[in-house]
């Protein structure tokens, strides 16, 4: 099992379009497809930071649910696009992590 961080950098003023989005059409659109979304969170200090964590048993399931999520066409033609317009793609920050043994996420 494996963890993935992803840390975002909102568009200047977007951060509160951003959260609802977020958590009222692409959080619940990727569990719909079998994603584990641990949480998600803002930058206290940092006005434009997200962070949003997911879980994946293997590499192979985190292949498959990427596929899922993003070779669908309702992420393609509708979810995408409006992605593109609230954060900043390119400053996009992913690392992948193992919870240590005496950690309560497992």
């Amino acid at each position: 099992m494996f963890f993935e961080l992803r840390q975002y950098r909102t568009r200047p003023g977007k951060r509160s379009e951003w959260i609802e989005f977020m958590e009222g059409e692409i959080i619940p659109y990727q569990i719909s497809k079998g994603m584990v979304v641990i949480g998600s969170f803002v930058g206290e200090e940092e006005e434009d930071l997200y962070i949003w964590i997911r879980r994946f048993e293997s590499e192979e399931q985190r292949e498959q649910l990427y596929a899922a999520v993003y070779d669908d066409p309702h992420w393609k033609e509708t979810l995408s696009l409006r992605v593109g317009e609230l954060i900043d793609r390119e400053r996009i920050v992913v690392t992948r992590l193992n919870a240590t043994p005496r950690s309560v996420v497992q």
